[in-house]
């Protein structure tokens, strides 16, 4: 690698934040989002009583390095930069360029967060996940400065409710306008969960319409790249917030005729949304996998907003869902690639696998409710990382908001704990992993090289990750009481100071190990089936 090009290409990266989102339009496929999954689950509906939202960043080209961002003051009259994204195609692999389009006043001070691409949890355990949805194409405009990515900044940066994040998003939305497509924030705080769709004003218009739904206490609820606020009831303030121009957009368009129908948000301005199967399928197999009582068909158009749980969500739980391709159902789409065995058995080609790239699919004539592109599982190969974030009201802050972060796709990865308190994270989830392509220094591309080699011979390969990562996993949820009560300790004895420097040695421990186990059992793959693959 060319060193000073490395050199250049960091300092700019972390010189100048680099602003992106799920998806650049022209990387859409057959016209809709097929970017991010996030699922929310309310207090009454954990195993823990804890509140939960998620995000899998799936994305061809966000940034893949994480850190820290730590709590901030600024002087008076402060100004805060706003950026446009824009694809950037010169470097070596996909990702973003940003022009500065704009400023707004800064405040005085800011809370600390987690920098991922789309930030997701602070140090008062406000947490995000994020999802795109596309809406109206005339609904985009450009002269607005404030896309989804930033808006997760400002809010993790100024608000430590949910409530207050949407009324805040609101006001600065009003004043200095959206200049992104439809998006979902999967908004969490220590006692209640809330979805806010957002879509833009109109073409040269400056503004936003937005609607915003809380999560019942005792229910789940779903994102995956469609709209799903549907009836609103503002004189319900408990579960229901939205614009001043909610209604007069949908009505000039002729979106929502009001004397003939209700209204409902997704289908006045995100109704193809509610057309994609790569959304609604997905939709369907969460609350299936958590809610199989309910019995519900694979090929509605609509589901509920949220429903409750069979029994109370476990971590395990949503990461088995957050792995999951439809493998046991009529809807994984390699089912029919099959060979027979030594003894004559037909089964599932241990080289078929649905991580498959698209030029793949059309080699083998797949086909399914996404065409030829098969299905769209839930775990994907182009996941940057993915969060579950746990947000818990009978802790302290630095203790109670904890982000499980994975890297790469998530059905071959692991989640580690990122508190919202650390203060910093290892070297590789620092380093960029994209601009300057291939690097052994990125934590990412240990497990987008794990993930990729194991997808060569799926059948096999991915027992051999599983056998290490399964009790790894459940040994970090197994002892998180036992290093959380050790943080309690430390700050009922009135030192914060080594709360924080605790749980950052034990994330950085864990972020450590991970990687270097992702880049041994790559070797391992690579030897164990050579020739085979």
């Amino acid at each position: 690698m060319n060193t000073f090009r490395f050199l250049i290409t960091a300092t700019l990266l972390f010189a100048t934040p680099l602003f992106t989102s799920a998806q650049d339009k022209p990387d859409w496929q057959g016209g809709f989002p097929d970017g991010c999954t996030s699922i929310t689950c309310g207090r009454q509906a954990t195993a823990v009583g804890s509140v939960i939202t998620s995000h899998t960043d799936d994305s061809h080209r966000t940034r893949s390095w994480i850190d820290i961002t730590p709590p901030r003051t600024f002087p008076q009259d402060a100004t805060q930069d706003m950026y446009k994204r824009v694809p950037c195609d010169t470097l070596a692999m996909p990702t973003y360029s940003n022009i500065k389009i704009g400023e707004i006043p800064q405040i005085a001070s800011t809370y600390g967060f987690i920098n991922s691409a789309y930030p997701c949890l602070n140090d008062h355990q406000l947490a995000i996940g994020e999802s795109t949805f596309g809406g109206h194409e005339v609904l985009q405009s450009d002269n607005g400065l404030i896309d989804c990515q930033r808006l997760c900044q400002l809010m993790l940066e100024r608000c430590t409710t949910a409530r207050q994040a949407i009324t805040m998003s609101g006001e600065l939305l009003e004043k200095y306008g959206w200049n992104d497509y439809g998006e979902c924030l999967t908004i969490a705080d220590k006692t209640e969960v809330w979805h806010l769709e957002i879509v833009g004003p109109g073409k040269g218009n400056r503004g936003a319409i937005w609607a915003a739904q809380r999560v019942p206490d005792d229910h789940i609820g779903v994102n995956a790249n469609a709209s799903t606020i549907k009836e609103i009831d503002l004189d319900n303030k408990d579960y229901f917030m939205a614009s001043a121009n909610i209604y007069t957009m949908a009505i000039d368009s002729g979106w929502w005729k009001q004397d003939e129908e209700p209204f409902r948000f997704c289908y006045a301005y995100a109704p193809e949304s509610r057309t994609s199967l790569a959304s609604r399928r997905r939709e369907w197999r969460v609350f299936d996998l958590l809610a199989p009582s309910l019995k519900l068909d694979p090929n509605q158009e609509n589901y509920p907003f949220s429903v409750k749980p069979d029994r109370p969500v476990e971590m395990s739980d949503l990461v088995t869902v957050f792995k999951d391709y439809y493998e046991g159902t009529p809807f994984n789409f390699v089912k029919d690639l099959t060979v027979a065995d030594d003894s004559g058995r037909v089964i599932i080609s241990p080289l078929a696998n649905p991580q498959m790239p698209y030029d793949m699919n059309k080699l083998f004539k797949i086909n399914g409710g996404w065409g030829w592109r098969g299905e769209r599982p839930i775990a994907r190969w182009y996941t940057m990382y993915a969060t579950i974030i746990q947000c818990r009201s009978w802790l302290p802050d630095e203790i109670g908001g904890v982000a499980w972060l994975a890297m790469d796709n998530v059905a071959t990865s692991i989640y580690i704990p990122v508190y919202g308190s650390v203060t910093d994270l290892p070297l590789p989830y620092k380093t960029p992993g994209r601009p300057n392509g291939y690097t052994t220094q990125s934590a990412w591309w240990a497990f987008n090289r794990l993930g990729t080699l194991a997808s060569q011979r799926w059948g096999d390969m991915r027992h051999d990750v599983d056998a290490v990562w399964n009790p790894w996993q459940q040994q970090l949820f197994d002892n998180q009481k036992n290093i959380e009560q050790k943080a309690l300790d430390a700050y009922n004895a009135k030192n914060p100071a080594q709360t924080r420097q605790l749980l950052t040695d034990y994330t950085n421990e864990w972020g450590t190990r991970v990687v270097d186990q992702a880049w041994k059992l790559g070797d391992l793959l690579w030897t164990k089936y050579d020739e085979q693959f």
